[in-house]
């Protein structure tokens, strides 16, 4: 039985969910020369410029200067939104530096904003500023700081260039920066050989892939003979599905596997955490690793189109998502835990593309992915806050750290239950529309791939409460003097104690005060945003400006929390007994030393990759010495040869015959000279 007014729970959907279009204001915003995409683009531009050229040696100008420039792309994504809600069909376009003459193929470098994109705009444009404010307080001492500060306002740059990017040349441009970006943020304490070897293997994992991703765009463009994505998807949408479009998008999807560090280019994402954890924060929630979702999700009406490339996109973001999850519960460090967790969810985001169909669209990809960003943001920057504390990330230097510093309790607290997907936090309504568009393919037109993505993010969701519910058990341990306090037990003499004489109300008044004098109020007051953002930020996946042609099964979402549910609780009794709390301790010590390492991906790489390539060097290097080299010696020791060999046979001294030639040239010139 319905309540009046209220729809049939049997069909209820997203979109009896969506908040109502209300009438917005208008609000009075002066004429300014370019559009909001453009201004976004290349204030922080221009800010990585300045940074670099204009700061000098000082880290306080280079901080006006870095967070200036976040800040007026953060002001110009907002002022995007404004425009959004004036412009016809909800769709602006903007030049660039105008269409150069490449021949025949129609380049017209033009940005083309929607509402998706922008509000992802918006999202990076926030958790960059965020991340700006923050880093200057945490590498405040750093000498490299405004080396960092440019290279995240050029990050955020290319990272908004490819969200407004309606051009592929354009998106290309910021899938490269984007890639050099990571390397010198990861490698940014570069006097650490860890450091050092997890930028040049970021570098080499993703570039390989790119090699891939280039090629799609190069068949993509040339086949519809125009770099526009719109022409682009015009073009062959009209053809229909072909071997060559299939051939680009299985490119594409490689390309994409290796930025978004999906199996088997997977291991090189935890092995960046040796970078400063802002950098980490950036990479992993609004940038690099999402960037291959904002991709695929402007071309996904060609995704459709090409079955293997939707199965292969499906197959790898399925292990992925499987795979990262369990070894995120596995790890040591609380940083790497995150990372595989980011593994897990950028697969999670892939995975729905593959499972989505026309009637869908790609919209749950893209609102996970702002989801994401608001929680992972959130995690990582408080991680950072912590390790500051305490020294380190590793999991027996955080635990009891939400215990001891009682501010940072409901920031990890309200970011984990966001990542597991509890209601009422952000990450619950991304997930469900996942679940809900991945129901819907399976049961249309989606195919075996919708069916594999349906299990895999129904599994995957117990196995992130499990990871997400360890991480908590081990932040909240009761500290050594509650510990005592517990097993201290009073006789029967009555005493009255002083309120504030009490031993835990003094150690956690003295943990806030530490925690709090050891940060800045603009880096506190940063993840004070974020930690809103993933209470109320589902309300801006309920803007009516998504697609909402998805059903609200409650069924499946209820056995989805049940069986979240009941990981926890095994965790939380895998955990009674052991002193630390830590449930991945009863893990077999083999077993959680693999789980570490990434199940050793990097003696695979050596064995599949390195060994063979090194081989085939010294091979061609030895043909080259052996065979190629030994031709020209030779050719050099024959001609020796011969030149002995004509040496020898002929007279060293002059003979009669050329006395003779010789006199004749003689008269010859004598009767010329003469003559004349």
């Amino acid at each position: 039985m319905n309540l009046p007014g209220l729809p049939d729970l049997s069909d209820l959907s997203w979109s009896d969910l969506q908040l109502p279009q209300l009438p917005l204001p208008t609000v009075p915003v002066p004429e300014l020369w370019g559009a909001p995409a453009q201004w976004a683009i290349l204030v922080t531009l221009l800010a990585a410029l300045g940074g670099l050229g204009l700061t000098g040696r000082s880290n306080r100008l280079g901080a006006w200067v870095g967070v200036g420039g976040t800040l007026g792309a953060f002001l110009a994504s907002l002022w995007q939104l404004q425009t959004l809600t004036q412009t016809q069909g909800a769709v602006r376009t903007a030049g660039t530096v105008g269409s150069p003459w490449l021949g025949d193929l129609e380049v017209p470098l033009q940005l083309v904003t929607t509402w998706p994109m922008a509000l992802i705009g918006v999202t990076v444009a926030t958790v960059a500023l965020i991340v700006q404010a923050y880093a200057r307080w945490y590498l405040w001492y750093d000498p490299r700081y405004r080396a960092f500060a440019a290279t995240v306002s050029l990050f955020t740059a290319a990272m908004l260039l490819t969200v407004h990017s309606g051009d592929v040349l354009l998106t290309l441009v910021g899938w490269e920066v984007m890639g050099w970006c990571s390397f010198l943020l990861v490698g940014h304490q570069s006097t650490r050989g860890a450091a050092r070897r997890a930028a040049g293997k970021a570098l080499l994992v993703t570039r390989t892939a790119d090699i891939g991703f280039v090629l799609g765009v190069v068949v993509l463009a040339a086949g519809a003979g125009t770099t526009s994505t719109a022409g682009i998807i015009e073009h062959w949408s009209a053809q229909g599905p072909s071997f060559t479009l299939t051939t680009a998008m299985v490119l594409l999807v490689v390309g994409v596997a290796g930025k978004s560090a999906l199996f088997p280019f997977q291991d090189w994402l935890p092995d960046a955490m040796e970078g400063p954890t802002p950098a980490s924060a950036l990479i992993h929630a609004a940038t690099m690793v999402a960037a291959g979702t904002v991709v695929l999700t402007q071309l996904f009406a060609l995704l459709t189109l090409a079955g293997p490339a939707r199965m292969l996109l499906a197959v790898l973001a399925c292990v992925t998502m499987i795979g990262a999850a369990l070894l995120a519960f596995a790890q040591a460090d609380l940083k790497r835990l995150l990372a595989w967790s980011t593994v897990s969810q950028v697969a999670l985001m892939l995975a729905v593309l593959a499972a989505a169909t026309p009637a869908t669209g790609p919209d749950a990809a893209a609102q996970h992915l702002i989801a994401h960003a608001w929680f992972k943001a959130l995690l990582f920057l408080t991680t950072g806050w912590l390790g500051v504390l305490v020294g380190g990330t590793a999991m027996a230097l955080v635990a009891s750290g939400a215990r001891r510093y009682r501010v940072l309790r409901r920031r990890f607290g309200w970011g984990l239950l966001a990542l597991a997907g509890v209601p009422p936090f952000v990450g619950f309504f991304s997930k469900e529309l996942i679940l809900g568009t991945a129901e819907v393919g399976a049961a249309d037109s989606g195919g075996l791939a919708a069916v594999l993505v349906l299990a895999s993010v129904g599994a995957s969701a117990p196995l992130t409460a499990a990871y997400c519910m360890r991480a908590w058990l081990v932040l909240s341990r009761p500290t050594a003097a509650q510990g005592h306090a517990r097993t201290y037990h009073p006789g029967p003499v009555d005493r009255i104690d002083d309120f504030f004489d009490e031993p835990q109300v003094v150690q956690e008044a003295e943990g806030v005060e530490r925690a709090e004098a050891a940060i800045s109020s603009s880096a506190r007051m940063g993840t004070s945003v974020l930690m809103l953002m993933t209470v109320l930020g589902g309300l801006v996946l309920l803007l009516p400006v998504w697609r909402s042609d998805v059903d609200l099964d409650l069924t499946l979402l209820g056995a989805t929390l049940l069986l979240m549910l009941v990981s926890a609780v095994l965790v939380t009794l895998g955990a009674r007994g052991i002193r630390t709390r830590d449930a991945a301790a009863r893990i077999p010590a083999g077993t959680s030393l693999a789980g570490e390492r990434g199940l050793y991906a990097d003696h695979a790489y050596r064995v599949v990759v390195v060994v063979p390539v090194l081989g085939l060097a010294r091979a061609v290097t030895w043909f080259d010495r052996e065979v190629l080299d030994a031709w020209v010696r030779g050719t050099a020791v024959s001609t020796r040869l011969l030149g002995r060999l004509g040496d020898l046979s002929s007279p060293r001294r002059a003979t009669p015959s050329l006395a003779l030639v010789l006199a004749g040239v003689l008269v010859l010139a004598a009767i010329g000279v003469v003559t004349s």
